[in-house]
């Protein structure tokens, strides 16, 4: 396989951890929350250290994994990749900032997966604790290589963090003994995970260690999904299972190969890790084809099937994408870990692509679908995020066994919390991008931060100053040692329908527009002010109109914010609240609410039931309206007061 000559191109690469600070009004506590209180809590749970949570017993499984104790597995089959998730995020936060007490932690657990791997590099504690002998029996269901997977990407993010090469070496054990069992030749299994995960990590092996077979292996996990005589069968066949399929194919994305799929289909998690590594071969590869299908997938995804706070999968059953338009909203699933992976899978396409479609998508998931998924203190998790909620009723309308009206402390599938916790340590890799060829610098999120890159000959450092979300206004200072020639180009997002930029204080005409971003290539001075001002009223949204469940309703929104109605606020029966044209809005920063924030105010209407006069279900006239004041908070802080109802839609009339 030659990765030279390709057919796709990045247009840029992300900046490093390395080579970005983030000191920002609105991420640097929740980064400062995730260093000091979310990673040594769930370090405490991985370790059934939390009263009350439910125990995870993952450190102890790798214990016994390694012989040091005695007792039974406990867990979901893919505990593992919850330490992965909880090192990689570690990995984030040495990047950032050496702290010697956390490194000798993540050091230890490191030698304790040494002493977990088999001799053959094997390192799976289910198997090898619960059913040794019985490896690779089950990749329908049971995650092997999704587990895998994850370690790597740890093993890659700590080296990447510390220098330290042992859990990188550990994993390329385990990943050249996976090569040796799968692959093309008549003694190995051309077969794959039910969970794609493996396939993107195996990308960043092979970023962080030049081996091609890593790349290479990858590119036949994908190439094999979804061939015939297809694998999950033959897996059946062979193990004398009843070969009556439990799930479809499609819910493993493997209903067809992967450059014939056109639609999303299946889990939702699972599909986005797919894509994510899809895109990531289709450059490594230059293979057009596959860049298409990214093409059409996303397409499907986020003008179809994608909630307005960027949550996907719709349906609790099998956490999956259904048909279009399908986007119940008191039934929403919306996984906190599907955003993350939509958010994965955007960044990657925003690489390649440099179209502000994808950065837009990425920040309304990040604002909306991933921050719901975790509470203001860092100790309480969503694993879905529904956009309306009857707490009292919940559990009489349908099995809702999984959505709660308050988040919990853990859950007994906890690939949730690891997961929004990697994503928020990583953040300063989502801010900005780097052409070296056309010498440019993009800045696709507003994020209170600074950058120093090598450009146009010289170290450059971008120091940016703004109040974002709550604020529209960006600025931006160029730091270098002498003048220089190079671009810098701003993501004008989707919701801004009018944004001025100006150079030390002079209007800019000469702005060059391309896929939603402003292009300014010039020659810059030390010092140079770059000030972006954006509007950011209050808008009413509308759904598609094949949208059923939101016909004749609207959601508030400002900037990227997606706001909700709470009871606290507004008193129950929510979806009797009405907003109507002229209906006043108004933004207001409430500097006590949530460690402060932007809230709505306005007017509305609903039914005057004491007027009604009557104790009737039915009337042959409607109740009279009167006006009411409602708040909308943001949707990522609801449920972090007083339980109660919530809803994103409300009515609306014209």
């Amino acid at each position: 396989m030659s990765t030279m000559n390709n057919q796709v191109q990045k247009k840029m690469n992300p900046l490093t951890l390395q080579q970005v600070t983030i000191q920002d009004s609105f991420w640097s506590s929740r980064e400062q929350n995730v260093t000091e209180t979310v990673v040594p809590y769930q370090w405490d749970a991985l370790n059934d250290n939390i009263p009350g949570a439910e125990p995870s017993h993952t450190i102890e499984n790798f214990r016994l994994a390694a012989g040091e104790a005695q007792g039974e597995y406990y867990g979901m089959v893919f505990q593992d990749s919850d330490l992965g998730k909880w090192l990689e995020t570690v990995g984030f936060i040495l990047s950032r900032e050496r702290d010697p007490e956390l490194e000798k932690t993540a050091d230890e657990v490191i030698d304790l997966l040494e002493r977990a791997q088999q001799p053959d590099g094997y390192l799976n504690t289910y198997y090898t604790v619960k059913h040794p002998g019985e490896r690779w029996t089950n990749l329908r269901d049971n995650h092997e290589l999704y587990c895998a997977g994850h370690l790597m990407e740890a093993a890659v993010s700590y080296v990447q963090a510390t220098g330290k090469r042992k859990f990188l070496d550990i994993m390329a054990r385990y990943a050249d003994y996976i090569g040796t069992v799968f692959g093309p030749g008549p003694d190995q299994m051309q077969g794959y995970d039910g969970h794609p995960e493996i396939e993107l990590a195996l990308v960043k092996m092979y970023e962080a260690t030049g081996q091609v077979k890593y790349l290479e292996l990858s590119s036949f996990f994908v190439d094999q999904r979804g061939q015939q005589p297809h694998f999950f069968d033959q897996e059946a066949r062979q193990h004398q299972e009843n070969t009556a399929r439990k799930r479809n194919y499609d819910y493993f994305q493997a209903h067809a190969p992967v450059r014939e799929q056109h639609t999303a289909e299946g889990h939702s998690v699972r599909a986005v890790y797919l894509y994510s590594a899809m895109a990531d071969l289709a450059v490594q590869n230059g293979d057009q084809q596959l860049l298409d299908a990214c093409r059409q997938l996303w397409k499907d995804t986020t003008r179809r099937k994608m909630y307005v706070t960027g949550g996907i999968g719709s349906s609790e059953y099998e956490e999956r994408f259904t048909v279009p338009y399908d986007l119940p909203n008191d039934r929403a699933y919306a996984e906190t870990c599907a955003a993350i992976g939509l958010m994965f899978w955007a960044h990657r396409m925003l690489q390649i692509e440099a179209d502000r479609e994808y950065a837009d998508v990425m920040e309304r998931a990040l604002y909306n679908g991933v921050l719901s998924g975790i509470s203001l203190d860092g100790k309480s998790y969503f694993y879905v995020n529904p956009l309306e909620v009857w707490p009292d009723t919940a559990n009489h309308r349908h099995d809702m066994s999984t959505v709660k009206v308050t988040r919990q402390p853990w859950f007994g599938c906890a690939c949730c919390p690891p997961n929004i916790a990697r994503l928020i340590a990583s953040l300063g890799q989502y801010i900005y991008s780097q052409n070296d060829e056309r010498k440019e610098l993009y800045v696709h999120l507003y994020i209170g931060s600074s950058a120093t890159v090598d450009l146009a000959d010289q170290e450059v450092r971008l120091i940016q100053k703004t109040n974002y979300p709550w604020d529209a206004a960006v600025e931006l200072e160029l730091d270098m040692d002498h003048e220089a020639e190079f671009g810098v180009s701003l993501r004008i997002p989707g919701w801004c329908k009018e944004a001025k930029i100006t150079v030390n204080g002079n209007e800019v005409t000469d702005a060059v527009m391309s896929n939603g971003y402003a292009s300014l290539h010039r020659t810059w001075q030390p010092g140079d002010r770059i000030m972006l001002e954006m509007s950011m009223p209050v808008e009413l949204v509308f759904a598609h109109p094949a949208l059923r469940e939101n016909a004749g309703k609207a959601a508030l929104q400002r900037g990227p914010i997606v706001y909700c109605l709470e009871e606290v606020d507004n008193g129950a029966n929510l979806q009797d609240i009405e907003l109507a044209v002229g209906s006043k809005l108004e933004a207001v920063y409430d500097d006590e609410l949530f460690g402060g924030s932007v809230v709505i105010c306005g007017t509305a209407t609903r039914s005057d039931a004491i007027a009604a006069g009557s104790d009737a279900l039915y009337a042959t006239s409607p109740a009279a309206r009167i006006p009411v004041q409602i708040k909308a908070v943001p949707y990522y802080a609801w449920s972090n007061r007083e339980p109660g109802e919530m809803t994103v839609w409300s009515r609306y009339r014209s």
